[in-house]
C-alpha cells in the first residue's frame, strides 16, 4: 500500500506557542510541531500560513485556509490544519459550508499546552489528526483528546481540561481505544465536484435571550445594518412574548426580510418551536428552527446563507437543509 502523502497547514494556536514578556504566544512553525512527532507511517509536507492566537482568527483567515484547501486538495490525500482551541469550532464549521462535498478528509487540531511542554497533549492530538486524515472518508473534521469529530458538530466545552472539545447531538466519528483507531459512524458521498465559495455575509448577530432582554436592540441593530439574527432561546427555543415581545420582533425582522433563527441555550438535543407557546408565537411570527445545530454552526451557517444573496424563503430553506452533517432533520 502507498505511503499516504498529507499536508500540514499550520496557523498559530497554543499548540505552537511560547512564553512571551506578554504571555503565550505563537512562535513555533508547522516543522517545529512535526520534528516532535516520531515515527509516523506518512509522507507529511508543511506550509505556514498563519501564526495567530485563534482569537484573532477571523472570516478573513477561513478564506485563506478554504482557499489553501481548496488548492492542494487534488495533490494531498489528506489535510491536517493546527489551530487555536479557543475558535476552532466556529472555523471547522464555517469550513464546512465554504468546501461543500470536499474530496479529502481535512481535520483540525490544536492544543491545550504547547508542544514544547512536558506532558503536553499537542503530541497526541497531531498525531491523532494525522492518523485521522489519512484513513476517514472525505470531510472535515476536528480531532481532538482521542476522539475525531465532525466539524459542524464540536463544540468547545471547557477551557482547561484536555477533554476539551465534544461531539453535540451526533457521535464521534472516530475514537482512539486499547484497540487502535476505530471508526465509528460514515457518511455518504454526495458524489458531487467540490466548489469553494468563500461570499459571506457578516453583518449577523448572535443573541443570548435572558429575562429582561428588551427586543427593541435587534430592531436597533437591523437598522444600523445587522442582516440576520441567531437567538438562543430557552429550552426548546421558547420566546418572551408578553412586556418585551421577542416573537413580535421576530415578525417584523421577518416583514423586513431578515431572518432570525432560533437555537436552544442548552447544549444538547434540538430545538422545537412547534411544542410550547411560546415557540409557536415565534415560529408563527417567522423565526427559523436551527434543530439540533450548534450555535457555531448555526451563525456560520447563516453567514453562508446571506453571502450568497438569499431572501428569507431561501434561508429558510437552506436551513431546512443538511449540508454536511451538520442538523437532524425529522
Amino acid at each position: 500500500m502507498a505511503t499516504k502523502k498529507l499536508l500540514l497547514l499550520s496557523t498559530g494556536g497554543t499548540i505552537a506557542s511560547v512564553a512571551s514578556n506578554t504571555g503565550l504566544a505563537p512562535g513555533e512553525s508547522g516543522e517545529d510541531l512535526v520534528q516532535t512527532l516520531h515515527n509516523l507511517p506518512y509522507e507529511i509536507d508543511v506550509k505556514d500560513i498563519l501564526s495567530l492566537d485563534s482569537s484573532n482568527i477571523q472570516p478573513e483567515e477561513w478564506r485563506l485556509m478554504a482557499e489553501d484547501i481548496y488548492q492542494y486538495r487534488q495533490d494531498y490525500d489528506g489535510i491536517v490544519i493546527s489551530h487555536g482551541t479557543d475558535t476552532m469550532a466556529y472555523t471547522a464549521a464555517m469550513l464546512t459550508f465554504m468546501l461543500q462535498n470536499i474530496e479529502i478528509p481535512v481535520v483540525l487540531t490544536g492544543s491545550q499546552v504547547p508542544m514544547s511542554v512536558l506532558l503536553s497533549d499537542a503530541p497526541r492530538n497531531l498525531t491523532l489528526a494525522f492518523t485521522a486524515a489519512a484513513k476517514l472518508q472525505p470531510g472535515i473534521y476536528l480531532a481532538f483528546n482521542g476522539k475525531v469529530m465532525r466539524g459542524c458538530r464540536a463544540v468547545k466545552v471547557r477551557t482547561t481540561d484536555f477533554d476539551a472539545f465534544e461531539s453535540v447531538n451526533f457521535p464521534p466519528v472516530a475514537e482512539v481505544t486499547s484497540d487502535g483507531f476505530n471508526i465509528r459512524t460514515h457518511r455518504k458521498s454526495d458524489n458531487k465536484p467540490c466548489q469553494l465559495n468563500t461570499k459571506l455575509d457578516l453583518n449577523v448577530s448572535l443573541i443570548k435571550l435572558f429575562p429582561g432582554f428588551d427586543p427593541q436592540i435587534m430592531l436597533a441593530m437591523a437598522k444600523s445594518g445587522c442582516h440576520g439574527f441567531v437567538i438562543e432561546g430557552y429550552g426548546l427555543g421558547g420566546m418572551t412574548f408578553i412586556r418585551r415581545n421577542v416573537a413580535a420582533v421576530i415578525g417584523q425582522l421577518s416583514r423586513q426580510n431578515i431572518p432570525v433563527v432560533a437555537a436552544s441555550q442548552c447544549l444538547y438535543e434540538r430545538s422545537d418551536l412547534t411544542k410550547y407557546e411560546v415557540g409557536r408565537q415565534a415560529l408563527l411570527e417567522g423565526a427559523i428552527s436551527a434543530h439540533d445545530m450548534t450555535s457555531e454552526s448555526a451563525i456560520t451557517k447563516l453567514m453562508w446563507a446571506l453571502g450568497q444573496e438569499m431572501d428569507l424563503g431561501q434561508v429558510k430553506e437552506f436551513f431546512a437543509t443538511d449540508v454536511a452533517g451538520e442538523v437532524t432533520l425529522d
